[in-house]
């Protein structure tokens, strides 16, 4: 009959939580992420987001047993957690409306809150971000925050417009609202992707979502340094 494909399932939990218990015991990480863009499953499948929670909280305290210093987290995805993405299974779609409880309900056993952010999505030039979109994060926790993930285009896509300045805008959005309590920062790509070597493995949608993410990178495909570059070097070299 297969697998139960949920968080309840006790040989889902069970593997889960071994391997992250292996992840620290063998890598001792300074950070260990158990869910990425986790408020977008919580959207997605309400009625296994609990079981989720119950086995993240599970694993938190077995991880803080052997690896008190670790710090542990989920992610969350900015502009869904905004309701800028709107999404057909969502019930309470209010465009602008921060779900706050999706990323406190994991409180007290979240060492740092973590966002993943591709604005470009959303807004037309990266000039639209609010000026505080990123800091309304302070307003809500005194933890440290972390970009685990994201970017902006450089070149149109679809029904999206972008530039090489607008990568400039978006990176200096996010330094300027939260640079000084981020614990880490992740951009997705530094250099852009050849979707034309990923169409001999990947077809139709995920081939489409793919193009998506295609000209993030700070160096063109070709290898020549876009101006987002410097300005991500500088912001990597500051103490």
């Amino acid at each position: 009959d297969g697998w139960e494909a949920s968080f309840k399932n006790p040989e889902v939990r069970s593997a889960i939580k071994n391997y992250a218990l292996r992840i620290v015991r063998e890598f001792h990480p300074r950070y260990l992420g158990l869910a990425s863009e986790i408020n977008s499953y919580a959207d997605a499948y309400p009625e296994d987001f609990n079981n989720y929670l119950s086995l993240y909280k599970e694993i938190y305290d077995a991880v803080k047993a052997e690896s008190p210093e670790t710090k542990i987290f989920v992610t969350f995805q900015w502009e869904d957690l905004n309701n800028l993405w709107y999404q057909p299974e969502e019930q309470d779609y209010s465009p602008g409306k921060i779900k706050w409880n999706q990323i406190e309900i994991f409180e007290p056993r979240l060492d740092l809150w973590a966002i993943s952010s591709y604005p470009y999505i959303t807004f037309d030039n990266a000039s639209d971000i609010p000026d505080d979109y990123y800091s309304r994060l302070l307003t809500r926790t005194d933890k440290e925050l972390a970009v685990t993930e994201g970017g902006w285009i450089s070149e149109d896509f679809k029904h999206l417009t972008a530039t090489v300045e607008d990568q400039e805008g978006y990176l200096n959005a996010i330094h300027q609202q939260i640079g000084d309590r981020m614990a880490f920062w992740i951009y997705l790509l530094i250099q852009d992707i050849n979707i034309e070597s990923y169409s001999k493995y990947i077809k139709g949608a995920d081939l489409e979502t793919l193009g998506f993410f295609t000209t993030v990178g700070l160096i063109s495909e070709n290898g020549t340094p876009k101006p987002a570059l410097s300005l991500w070097d500088r912001f990597r070299t500051l103490k």
